[in-house]
Parts: structure tokens; sequence; C-alpha cells
């Protein structure tokens, strides 16, 4: 195993929380395949650079409360990075009921005062609140029942 892609590796993996897929294609970038890539993935988890649970954590709680993403939008970017169930589930725990649902409040909260200044129809002003929330990735059971309550 190669120190200097190893030490390279390492603070690639520092700079910010990164999947192994993540690291695995920068290792395919600096021309390290196969078993040599595996290793220094192998390495990187034990010297603690590389945790999937924790990636899961700070992405899941970072963009739920920085872009106001909900939960089904959250778990679906997860999913795609290559994550394992036990990760997302660790990575959604952050999430909590209360701060979800005042969350979601207030998003629907600031976009009706932005739209009621152009929709007068309460009908189609409804709609594309709930379509705004529905693209956000917030369900639309919940969207519905905070919609009724405004």
């Amino acid at each position: 195993m190669d120190r200097l892609i190893l030490q390279k590796a390492a603070s690639y993996c520092a700079y910010q929380e990164r999947t192994q897929d993540e690291v695995k294609q920068r290792l395919k970038k600096w021309n390290v395949w196969g078993d040599e890539a595996d290793e220094i993935i192998a390495e990187l988890i034990s010297m603690n650079y590389l945790s999937e649970e924790r990636f899961a954590k700070t992405y899941a709680g970072g963009k739920f409360r920085v872009k106001n993403w909900g939960r089904m939008k959250i778990r679906q970017e997860l999913n795609r990075r290559g994550l394992s169930t036990y990760s997302i589930e660790k990575g959604m725990g952050e999430i909590g009921n209360e701060d979800y649902v005042a969350g979601l409040r207030e998003l629907l909260s600031k976009k009706r005062d932005l739209l009621s200044k152009t929709e007068t129809d309460p009908f189609k002003l409804k709609q594309k609140l709930a379509r705004f929330a529905l693209g956000k990735g917030y369900e639309s059971e919940l969207v519905w029942k905070e919609l009724g309550e405004l």
C-alpha cells in the first residue's frame, strides 16, 4: 500500500465527510484500483477518517437544517450515494419529529407570504404550496395536514 496515496486520501476525508464510493472514485482518479483501493479504504475506516454512519448523520442534519429538505428527499439522496440501510436510518434519526413539523410550518409560511402577493385564488395558492413542499421532499399526508391548519 502506497503511504503517499493513503496520506492524500486521509486529507481528502479530513476536509469533509465522505462515503466509501466517493473515496473509491477519487482513488480511481489517482490510478489506484482493486485490492489496493480496498486496502486504503479499510485503513481509512480503521483510522476513523471514513465513517458512513457519521456521513449520514451530518448529511441528513445539514440538509434538513440548511436546505429545509424533507425526509423523503434526504433518504433518496443517501440511497443514491450507496449507503447501507443501517447508516441511512442512523442519519434519519438526526431529524426530530417536532423540529421536522416546525420546519415544514416555517417553510410553508414563508412561501405563502411570498406567493400571496401574486396569487389571489386560495385554491391555487394551496396547490402551489403543496407542490413546493412535496418538491422539497416532505410527505404528502403531512403537507396536506399542515396546509389544512394554515
